[in-house]
């Protein structure tokens, strides 16, 4: 009898044993996923991209040894651009994004702070049940979620907004006004404030534009600025891959770099004396060399750890090109044409780096800028490297739509729930096993009206007020140059029917206001 007692209970040890070795197995298969988001990161700012001034190493590694989409879009503005990414849907439906106010916490302290969020909540709708988030499937197949920085929904966010969207942890911002300066007097965790002795200043410190001997001097004051909040969001990051190396993990990054005004803690070695630039235009360029740095980083930490091979690590954008080094005789906001003089318009006067006067020609040639639906406002970088699967060096045509993120995903993880989105799985594109589903078009609102681009090439753009429709084919004109829209009548039909319909009837539904 206690021989087979003692057998039992030998036999049950062994399957505990076996069974606990084959959950460590499962856990260790299932990749870590780290989601880097650029805030208006133009195109044209990359290394591989053609940047001629900043040099991007450790991005230029991301394409060097991961895959990268030539063809890949984003909203034309921060908001919406996190608001899709999050849910997977695209921003020209009826009933939209409920993009709430900034500056909801910028008098916020210990004391107001849960009112602040209590009138938040009672005003935003609120996300149903059935409802499914970025955060949320990796969390549901057993992922540690974590975000660092600009924190991710309308311009105000609340704690418990976060939280619904599935995040275990968060550190950051929750009003993307107060994210307009680096040196913030608190931030927030996990629904509380954390404050940070010697930065004294509500707004941030966020410095002035344009460029002036008082925004410079103001600028360079560090009276009251003690802790970059960039330096706090890569350390606490850092910190967190390490706590979590164990564990498969979902890491979201919404750093505020390069997004300006521009603040620098130092000028960058490489532009000290680089004689190209004008001392703002050599600040901002620091502002895409520390972000690369950071990216430098966290592969390092990544290979430290014996973590890198099964980490797949994606960096996107959130929208196009913005000019934050504006000064007199050099480029000029409202953007202004520096040969004639007039304004650009986004419709007969396109705006274009030579024409505008950027130095850095951040939009990669394209036309237009953030705000836009021009090229120039909604093709973005979209960079992915995943050592155990991704072959190096890969370039992809695919159509892709940062509302596909979620999707994607989904099937890496292997969240089988079903949701409502209007994005495409590009998972087989990753690994080489066949198209798989692919778009027909995907479609973007904004400030002039929605936009729709086509699987083979063709756009359909708007500028509602008035009442025009171009069509370009970017194959051959991806500076939206030739409307082709009487040359092609049955095909210029044949879009604005699909983008009519992907508007849910009404064009008027792709049109931003806030």
């Amino acid at each position: 009898m206690k021989s087979n007692l003692k057998s039992n209970i030998l036999l049950t040890i062994l399957l505990l044993i076996i069974f606990a070795c084959n959950e460590k197995l499962n856990q260790s298969d299932k990749p870590n996923i780290i989601l880097i988001y650029a805030d208006d990161l133009g195109i044209g700012l990359l290394g591989h991209e053609g940047q001629r001034i900043i040099s991007t190493p450790n991005i230029d590694k991301l394409a060097e040894e991961g895959i990268r989409f030539e063809r890949a879009y984003s909203n034309m503005l921060c908001a919406p651009a996190r608001a899709s990414l999050i849910t997977g849907l695209h921003d020209c439906h009826e009933s939209g994004f409920q993009i709430t106010k900034g500056g909801a916490y910028m008098n916020a302290n210990r004391n107001n702070y849960i009112q602040i969020e209590d009138s938040l909540n009672e005003r935003s709708r609120q996300a149903n049940k059935e409802q499914v988030f970025l955060a949320e499937v990796a969390l549901n197949m057993g992922y540690k979620t974590a975000q660092f920085g600009k924190l991710e929904w309308g311009f105000s966010a609340t704690d418990k907004q976060i939280k619904r969207h599935g995040w275990d942890y968060y550190l950051g911002y929750l009003d993307h006004v107060r994210a307009h300066g680096f040196y913030p007097p608190f931030l927030f965790e996990n629904g509380q404030i954390v404050e940070f002795e010697g930065n004294t200043h509500l707004n941030c410190a966020k410095s002035g534009e344009p460029e002036t001997q008082e925004h410079f001097e103001e600028r360079w004051n560090m009276e009251g600025k003690t802790t970059y909040s960039q330096n706090i969001f890569i350390d606490s990051l850092l910190n967190f891959i390490e706590s979590n190396k164990s564990q498969p993990f979902f890491l979201y990054f919404p750093t505020q770099l390069p997004h300006g005004p521009v603040s620098i803690p130092a000028v960058h070695p490489d532009f000290v004396n680089d004689e190209r630039m004008t001392q703002i235009e050599k600040e901002y360029a620091s502002m895409v060399k520390l972000l690369d740095d950071h990216v430098g980083q966290i592969l390092l930490k990544l290979k430290e750890l014996n973590l890198d091979e099964n980490t797949i690590l994606i960096f996107t954008s959130d929208n196009g090109h913005e000019i934050y080094y504006s000064q007199a005789g050099r480029v000029l906001k409202p953007y202004t044409n520096m040969q004639t003089g007039e304004r650009f318009d986004d419709y007969k006067r396109k705006y274009y780096s030579d024409l505008g006067g950027d130095v850095f020609d951040g939009n990669g040639g394209r036309a237009g800028l953030k705000r836009s639906n021009l090229e120039g406002g909604i093709n973005v970088p979209l960079i992915i490297r995943w050592p155990q699967k991704i072959r190096k060096g890969r370039i992809s045509q695919r159509l892709i739509a940062n509302y596909d993120i979620l999707s994607t995903l989904s099937e890496i993880t292997g969240y089988s729930k079903k949701f409502k989105t209007d994005g495409i799985s590009f998972y087989s594109e990753l690994l080489e096993e066949g198209s798989g589903l692919e778009h027909d078009f995907v479609v973007y609102s904004s400030y002039t009206g929605p936009a729709l681009i086509t699987n083979d090439g063709w756009k359909l753009r708007t500028f509602l007020s008035q009442d025009v429709f171009e069509l370009y084919f970017l194959p051959d004109d991806n500076r939206e140059v030739m409307d082709l829209s009487e040359e092609f009548p049955e095909k210029f039909d044949e879009l604005k029917n699909k983008l009519l319909e992907a508007c849910d009837g009404d064009f008027r539904n792709g049109l931003f206001s806030y």
